[in-house]
């Protein structure tokens, strides 16, 4: 048997990180058992689909390398195929015309809740006489579709994750809504639960590996599969990503989706990564640094845990900062440019490229994520620099206008600027105005970028001195004396 999984995220939203987390594990079995990796749009909710979610949902599989091998099939194109289902079911005798009103059964629901009990649909219009058909349709009445459930059956199944689940018939609330409300001659909108089962038995899938908030579907659609007479899949349920309260991640936690992690700096490498680990267990005496290709030989549900999993981001960060610092520049300095863009840095992609890769080269081993690349070295793009408070009563001090003026006069003597060239010139100063080395070395980083603190002095002077701006700076600093 041709192990195939499926993806099938509903584009009512962007694609959010608990689905990216989905895909990574559907993606990794199919890999590791040599199996087909299928990707499904469930857009049936036609009021809140929305092609750009589609896309969004798309680019941001394709941008993490999760590249499926069947598919996209969308819903929204299969409504005649679920339809004749629904109507198959009909004359079996398995679903049947319910027209009970909202009213009926909010009263019904209050009922219920008064006695203690928990609110279910009592079945009340299972076994209709034509003549009372006829009766509510002469009313004005539309009817939803019901599938038949007996209070009464046992459904188990043995899950890959969480071993053999078990629920009764008559937990499930009732006879189960597959079609919304329409007349009696024609089938409203199929939903959820009924179309799902018809598309994986349609598309031969082996495995469903989706996360534990579907567990409650799984009975219904259990029945809905042996209605339809097909076999049922193995299924396994993963643990749900959570926030630092240990409540499932939500957009209430801020940033969930793929296209801001992207946005923020993430590498595609080190998305996949994380979640990999958000809910798999790494076996005993192996990194934490993997490569899909590299988890999948070794991915299996028995390392997969029950309980959920909560989101960390100083372990993302690290994950991504170990991909960034493995990085040769030449794949870095591509990733650093649209950030630099976006902030408004001006220069010439291709001609000023040696000196962007020093950049990168400077600092490339500090960043956490590529978005800080604009913080880190946005002195080296300023037009007009702006120093920091602390920069400003440094350069004020007794004794720095002097040293920046005889650093700055040594260097313009200088026809060819280099580190052998700015450590003379320091050593020289020291010595013949009597200042501290420690002093000079603080009030040139000061100048040079106004701040305190930032990535080495000596290379940050030479891609400044390249840029033709580190004698303007060094005389500019002296005015704040």
């Amino acid at each position: 048997m041709t192990v195939r999984v499926r993806l099938a995220p509903s584009p009512t939203g962007n694609l959010h990180i608990g689905t990216a987390r989905t895909a990574v594990f559907n993606y990794l079995y199919a890999r590791h058992t040599d199996g087909e990796f299928v990707l499904r749009v469930e857009d049936t909710d036609l009021e809140r689909s929305r092609p750009e979610y589609t896309d969004n949902i798309l680019e941001g599989l394709k941008w993490l390398g999760l590249n499926w091998d069947d598919g996209p099939f969308f819903q929204s194109e299969r409504m005649d195929f679920y339809r004749t289902a629904i109507q198959t079911l009909l004359d079996k005798g398995l679903a049947y015309h319910c027209y009970c009103t909202p009213e009926e059964l909010d009263q019904m629901r209050a009922d219920q809740k008064a006695q203690g009990l928990a609110p279910r649909y009592d079945n009340r219009h299972r076994n209709l006489s034509d003549e009372e058909k006829a009766a509510f349709e002469a009313e004005g009445r539309t009817a939803v579709v019901r599938f038949k459930i007996d209070d009464d059956r046992v459904i188990s199944w043995k899950d890959l994750v969480r071993g053999t689940v078990t629920w009764q018939g008559k937990d499930l609330g009732g006879d189960m809504v597959i079609a919304r409300a329409a007349s009696s001659s024609t089938i409203g909108q199929p939903l959820y639960n009924l179309v799902v089962v018809l598309d994986d038995l349609d598309m031969k899938i082996s495995h469903v590996i989706r996360g534990e908030d579907h567990i409650g579907n799984t009975p219904k659609q259990i029945l809905l599969y042996e209605a339809l007479e097909g076999d049922c899949p193995v299924f396994g349920h993963t643990p749900l990503i959570l926030n630092e309260s240990g409540q499932k991640l939500s957009k209430r936690d801020g940033v969930t989706s793929v296209s801001d992690f992207q946005s923020m700096g993430y590498l595609p490498e080190a998305i996949n990564n994380y979640m990999a680990l958000l809910g798999w267990s790494v076996p005993e005496g192996a990194e934490e640094i993997f490569t899909l290709d590299e988890i999948s030989e070794i991915f299996s549900f028995d390392r997969v845990n029950k309980a959920g999993a909560k989101f960390d981001w100083d372990k993302l960060d690290w994950i991504n900062s170990q991909y960034i610092h493995r990085m040769d520049v030449a794949e870095l300095t591509p990733l650093l440019i649209p950030y630099w863009q976006q902030a408004g840095f001006q220069f010439d992609e291709t001609q000023d490229r040696p000196w962007l890769d020093q950049i990168a080269t400077l600092i490339g081993p500090s960043l956490v994520k590529l978005k800080d690349c604009v913080e880190q070295c946005e002195y080296l793009f300023a037009q007009d620099l702006a120093w920091t408070d602390d920069a400003k009563e440094l350069l004020a001090q007794e004794g720095v206008s002097g040293a920046l003026a005889g650093i700055l006069a040594l260097v313009k003597e200088s026809s060819d600027f280099s580190k052998d060239t700015a450590q003379a010139a320091i050593k020289s100063v020291v010595k013949e105005q009597g200042v501290k080395k420690g002093l000079v070395m603080r009030s040139l980083r000061a100048a040079l970028t106004g701040a305190l603190k930032g990535p080495d002095l000596m290379d940050s002077w030479l891609l400044l001195e390249a840029r033709g701006v580190a004698q303007d700076r060094l005389s500019n600093a002296q005015t704040l004396s």
